[in-house]
C-alpha cells in the first residue's frame, strides 16, 4: 500500500501540470484570435484619426497654373499616410497605410515597402499586410479577382487601383514581386502598380500571397468618392 502513495503523487503532479499548460494553451490562443485584434482596432483607429485631423489643414485647391511645385514631403517611419479600401472585403474594411514594415508598424494597419513608389507615382507601390492576427487585415485576400478595385486616398486624391490576376504564391525570398516592374505580373513595362503581400498560408509564414494591381483613375477627394465603391 505504501507503494501506491508515490504513484498516486506522481500522476497527480502529471495532472495539474497538463492542466497548467492546457490553460497556458488557451489563454495564448485567445491572446492571438482576440487580444491582438482589439488592440489593433484600437491601433488603426487611433491612426485613422490621426491622418484625418492632419487632412483638415491640407489646401484641397490646386497651385495657381506656372506656380512653383510644392516639395515632396518625405514619409515617416511608422506614420500613416493614407486609407487603403478593398470593396470586394466589404463596406467597413478600411486600413491606415504606415510608411515602413516592422514588426511594430504591422500591428498599427497595413505597412509600406520603403523605397518602393508612392500611390499613383510611376513604379511599384507595395504594401504588406498580416493575414491573421492583429485585426486579419489581409485574411482574405486569396477572395481577390482581376478587375476588383483597391482604392486609396492621401487626403487629397482618390486613386483607384485595378487587380490584374489572381494572387500569386512564392517565397518570402522571391523580393522581385516589388520591383518597379514586378516579374511575373503580366505587366510588360513601367507604368503605375500597386503591389500587396501577405503571409500563406494562413497561419503561417513559410510562403508569400502577392496581389499585383495596375492604376485605373484618379480624381480629387472634392470630387466625391470614386463609383469603384459601388463597383
Amino acid at each position: 500500500m505504501r507503494a501506491v502513495r508515490p504513484l498516486r503523487l506522481i500522476v497527480r503532479t502529471l495532472s495539474e501540470i497538463c492542466l497548467t499548460v492546457g490553460a497556458v494553451i488557451v489563454l495564448f490562443v485567445a491572446y492571438v484570435l482576440f487580444w491582438t485584434g482589439v488592440k489593433a482596432a484600437g491601433a488603426t483607429d487611433g491612426e485613422i484619426v490621426r491622418l484625418q485631423e492632419e487632412w483638415t489643414r491640407l489646401p484641397l485647391e490646386q497651385a495657381p497654373s506656372g506656380a512653383p511645385p510644392e516639395p515632396v514631403r518625405a514619409y515617416t517611419s511608422g506614420k500613416p499616410f493614407a486609407v487603403m479600401y478593398i470593396p470586394r472585403f466589404g463596406a467597413d474594411w478600411d486600413w491606415p497605410v504606415l510608411e515602413g514594415t516592422s514588426a511594430g508598424t504591422l500591428k498599427k494597419g497595413l505597412g509600406h515597402y520603403q523605397g518602393t513608389a508612392r500611390p499613383g507615382e510611376t513604379g511599384n507601390f507595395a504594401v504588406a499586410g498580416h493575414r491573421r492576427t492583429y485585426g486579419d487585415p489581409f485574411k482574405d485576400v486569396p477572395r481577390l479577382k482581376p478587375g476588383d478595385a483597391v482604392i486609396l486616398t492621401d487626403g487629397t486624391t482618390w486613386f483607384t487601383y485595378r487587380v490584374k490576376r489572381a494572387p500569386y504564391r512564392t517565397v518570402p525570398s522571391d523580393v522581385a514581386v516589388i520591383d518597379p516592374v514586378p516579374r511575373r505580373s503580366g505587366f510588360d513595362g513601367p507604368g503605375r502598380y500597386l503591389t500587396l503581400t501577405t503571409c500563406e498560408p494562413e497561419w503561417g509564414s513559410s510562403h508569400r500571397l502577392v496581389v499585383w494591381a495596375h492604376l485605373d483613375a484618379t480624381r480629387p477627394v472634392t470630387d466625391g468618392k470614386p463609383e469603384a465603391f459601388h463597383s
